[in-house]
C-alpha cells in the first residue's frame, strides 16, 4: 500500500512497534515515505492500557494501540503540514484521526477484517472468563465500527465476504472492498530451486523440489495457536501413521508456549521465527492452513498459492478468495478429511504440481498489488485532490499529501 501510495501522494508513515525494527526495514519505509516515525511500545504497557480502556467503557483493542508518543508526534505532524487525506490501519487506531490537528484531512480507516465478528467468533469458539471477555469485546467494537460510519469517509475491508458482514450490521454504511494482493516476483514458483537470500548469511540453500508439510503463520496469534494445535494434536499423528517419516514445520513469530510443546509429537519441527518463510515454502510438498477462525483474506494462502504450492485449507480461510476446491487447493472439513488430503499429495507429485500451476495462474490474475490496489487513492482523498492522485507522481511539490497510522 506505500509503495502504491507513495506513486501518487507524499507519505508520511506513524506507526508503533513492539519489537526492534531491522536497518534494512527503516531505509525500504524512508525510501517510500517522506516522513517515517515509529513509536517503540513495550507489550506490557499496551496491556495495562487495554485494561485501562475497558475499565473505561471503550474497547481492549483501542487502549492496546494507545500511545501518548504517537499522540504527540501525529499532532506535531499536523500543525506543520496540510495532510489532504489520512488512512488508519484498523479501526483501533481510528481515534488517532480525530486529533485536532488532523481533522481538516478527509479521513479513511481500513478496517482490513470487520474485527467485531472475530471476538464474536472467538467468544463462540470459548468458554467461561474468556467467552464473557471476548463477547463484550466484540459488542463494544461493533459499536465502535457503527460510530466511524459517522466520521469517516471511507471504510475498506479485504472481501466483499468482509463488506457483506459489515453490511449485516450496518446497511449504509459506506465500505468498499480492497483485496489484499501479493508480490508475485517475491513470492514466485522458481525462487526455492537455489536460495540465496539476505538473512540467510549469503550461504546457497539447495532445496529439494518437495519434502514434508509447513504452516506458517504468527505463533502469537490465536486463530494460528488454536489451528497449529488442533492439526498436530488431532491430524498429523494419523498421517504419520501412513508416512512414519513425514515432517511438519511450523513456522512464525514469537510461538507460545503450548505451541514450542508440540515439538514433542513425532515428526513436528517447531521453527518459530526466521528471517524468511519462503525456504520453507519451497521444500515443502503441502502447506497446511487448518484454521477455525479466520477474517478476511489470509496473506499466507496468496504468499503459497503464488509460489506454486499445494494447499490444503479450512473452509474458514478461503472464504475471502473466489478459489474453486479441487482447483486451486484442496479443502478439508473433518480430521478424515485432512488426512486424505495430506497423505495424497505426499504420494502424488503430479497432483502438487498441478494444483500449483492452478494456483499461480489465478494469483497472478486477480491478487496482484498493482491491480487491488488501483482505486485505492480515488477512495480515500477528496474530489478536490482526487485529478492529482489519479496521475503517478513526477514531482513531489505539486502532489498531495497522505498520512497512514498504522
Amino acid at each position: 500500500m506505500l509503495r502504491h501510495l507513495s506513486q501518487h501522494a507524499d507519505v508520511s508513515l506513524a506507526c508503533l512497534a513492539d519489537e526492534p525494527v531491522s536497518e534494512e526495514s527503516h531505509r525500504e519505509l524512508n525510501r517510500l515515505c517522506v516522513r517515517v516515525g515509529i513509536v517503540p511500545v513495550e507489550k506490557r504497557v499496551r496491556w495495562v492500557r487495554a485494561g485501562v480502556s475497558l475499565l473505561r467503557g471503550r474497547t481492549i483493542s483501542e487502549g492496546a494501540f494507545q500511545s501518548p508518543e504517537l499522540t504527540r508526534l501525529l499532532n506535531a505532524w499536523g500543525e506543520r503540514i496540510p495532510f489532504d487525506a489520512t488512512l488508519a490501519s484498523s479501526s483501533a487506531l481510528a481515534p488517532y484521526l480525530r486529533l485536532p490537528s488532523l481533522r481538516s484531512a478527509q479521513a479513511s480507516v481500513d478496517l482490513i477484517d470487520v474485527d467485531s465478528q472475530k471476538w464474536l467468533d472467538y467468544a463462540a469458539a470459548s468458554r467461561g472468563p474468556k467467552a464473557w471477555l471476548y463477547r463484550h469485546e466484540g459488542r463494544r467494537m461493533r459499536a465502535l465500527e457503527i460510530e466511524l460510519t459517522k466520521w469517516v469517509r471511507q471504510l475498506l475491508v479485504v472481501s466483499e465476504a468482509e463488506a457483506d458482514i459489515f453490511r449485516s450490521f450496518c446497511p449504509n454504511g459506506q465500505i468498499t472492498a480492497i483485496s489484499n494482493g501479493v508480490d508475485v516476483d517475491y513470492f514466485q514458483p522458481n525462487v526455492g530451486q537455489v536460495f540465496n537470500l539476505p538473512g540467510l548469511d549469503g550461504q546457497v540453500k539447495n532445496l529439494p523440489h518437495e519434502g514434508g508439510c509447513v504452516f506458517v503463520g504468527a505463533l502469537d496469534y490465536k486463530p494460528n495457536i488454536d489451528g497449529a494445535i488442533w492439526f498436530c494434536r488431532h491430524v498429523w499423528p494419523q498421517i504419520r501413521q501412513q508416512k512414519p517419516n513425514a515432517v511438519i514445520k511450523l513456522v512464525g513469530r514469537e510461538p507460545t508456549r503450548e505451541v514450542r510443546e508440540l515439538a514433542q509429537i513425532s515428526g513436528v519441527e517447531v521453527v518459530g521465527t526466521v528471517p524468511d518463510v519462503r525456504p520453507y515454502l519451497a521444500e515443502a510438498a503441502v502447506v497446511v492452513v487448518p484454521l477455525q477462525i479466520a477474517r478476511g483474506v489470509q496473506n499466507k494462502v496468496l504468499e503459497a498459492m503464488a509460489m506454486g504450492k499445494a494447499i490444503v485449507a479450512s473452509p474458514e480461510p478461503i472464504v475471502g478468495l473466489q478459489v474453486e476446491p479441487g482447483v486451486h487447493l484442496l479443502r478439508a472439513n473433518y480430521v478424515d478429511e485432512w488426512v486424505s488430503h495430506v497423505t495424497g499429495l505426499l504420494d502424488d507429485r503430479s497432483m502438487c504440481e498441478e494444483l500449483g500451476t492452478a494456483a499461480v495462474a489465478h494469483v497472478t490474475a486477480y491478487h496482484r498489488w498493482e491491480q487491488c490496489l488501483e482505486s485505492l487513492p480515488r477512495l480515500i482523498c477528496r474530489m478536490g485532490t482526487l485529478a492529482r492522485l489519479t496521475e503517478p507522481r513526477t514531482g513531489k511539490s505539486a502532489h498531495p499529501t497522505a498520512e497512514v497510522v498504522s
